[in-house]
């Protein structure tokens, strides 16, 4: 699947939104990628989460868990890891706490593991991911997302495979171009859903 593809798909589930966004990390877009009007369509889903799992297997080579951050993760993360024939978990957050690997979910030892999100802004739930499995026994091989959204500058300390890589401004509260401060703010996301 091309970039194009990747992207029409986006388009063409209404999930490519412009406006003035406030996203999960409290940096603000002009673009704001709504996944769950992706993930709400399963035969979308699989196309793209099936050109992930192939991504994946040409740069990691087979891997057995899939590991993803809750809750924007455990979709993809189920979708890919079903294409890859691997196992899926995820890690979750105690209320105000860090990402730990709950329900009795393990990576052990002999195991390869890839962490897979869906959208990768900063790079801070991947790396917050992957801070939480740092006692697990198995190997931690990499990460993966559909969007990086940074331009290549998320930061998650492992190689990142991706459909697509754009370069989509994010910018502090105290920091924004007039023409993003004229308009309205919404929080889309998972965190919180409401105006501001």
């Amino acid at each position: 699947m091309t970039p194009e593809q990747v992207l029409a798909e986006f388009r063409d589930a209404q999930a490519l939104l412009e406006g003035h966004f406030i996203l999960s990390s409290g940096l603000h877009s002009g673009v704001f990628l709504q996944k769950m009007a992706i993930f709400s369509d399963p035969v979308r889903t699989e196309r793209l989460c099936k050109a992930l799992a192939a991504a994946i297997t040409e740069r990691f080579g087979p891997v057995d868990i899939v590991v993803s951050p809750a809750i924007g993760g455990i979709v993809p993360g189920y979708e890919t890891a079903r294409h890859l024939g691997a196992r899926a978990i995820f890690v979750e957050r105690d209320p105000g706490g860090p990402f730990t690997l709950r329900r009795g979910f393990s990576i052990p030892a002999g195991t390869r593991a890839v962490i897979v999100e869906d959208i990768v802004t900063t790079g801070l739930s991947a790396r917050e991911c992957r801070a939480s499995l740092a006692g697990e026994a198995g190997e931690i091989v990499g990460a993966a997302c559909l969007i990086d959204r940074s331009g290549g500058r998320g930061e998650i300390g492992l190689p990142l495979v991706t459909l697509v890589t754009l370069d989509i401004p994010a910018y502090p509260a105290d920091a924004l171009p007039p023409e993003l401060a004229a308009l309205p703010a919404v929080k889309p996301g998972s965190r919180v859903m409401h105006k501001t």
